[in-house]
């Protein structure tokens, strides 16, 4: 619905910000880490969004990178969390810290994340282990700056976004890809193959 933001920031007062898009003032909500990203009020700024609908209510979410909002999707998928959870997590650790602690089973260090129990923490590393490489994939491959990545790390990335596991989604791109092919066709190439 609305994926990015550009425009003055006329208001930051954490966990919200307003952000001034040709005289339409967008209220954001925002993890800390998109806040120490932001410039000083009156300077222009980019901001990756997420929009959620409730049947209460309509929330918009920002986000410095597009790696912080796949890891604010990608956690929200765990049972039990929700944006208020997924928000904190990002507030208290990086997405390249996240995912390695995940990784290595770090239950106690994911506990220290406001709102993270031990049972949370437990759930997060079952459910989201396979998926670490890919969350620190993205967020070595779309750094905040918006620069895209070499064509291979983004098609692997992209097919880790459709399901594939790291492994796999890496294998793949890697036999698809030939010297000078755009990242669709790493992508559209490895999917026809994947169907062979």
């Amino acid at each position: 619905m609305i994926g990015r933001l550009r425009g003055l920031l006329a208001h930051k007062s954490p966990p919200w910000l307003v952000l001034d898009v040709n005289g339409v003032g967008y209220e954001l909500e925002a993890p800390m880490s998109t806040f120490y990203e932001l410039p000083v009020l009156g300077k222009e700024v980019t901001l990756f969004t997420h929009y959620a609908q409730k049947e209460d209510s309509v929330s918009l979410y920002g986000f410095a990178s597009e790696a912080e909002r796949r890891l604010f999707r990608d956690v929200q998928r765990v049972t039990g969390i929700g944006a208020k959870i997924a928000l904190a997590i990002l507030s208290g650790a990086s997405v390249e810290e996240f995912a390695r602690l995940v990784q290595a089973g770090d239950v106690t260090a994911l506990t220290r994340i406001p709102g993270i129990g031990k049972k949370t923490a437990e759930r997060i590393v079952v459910e989201l282990r396979d998926r670490a490489e890919a969350i620190m994939g993205g967020a070595l491959a779309v750094p905040a700056a918006g620069v895209p990545a070499d064509p291979l790390s983004e098609a692997t990335v992209a097919l880790q976004q459709l399901g594939y596991k790291p492994a796999e989604a890496q294998r793949m791109a890697r036999q698809a890809h030939v010297d000078g092919d755009a990242a669709e066709t790493i992508i559209r190439k490895a999917l026809q193959s994947a169907l062979r």
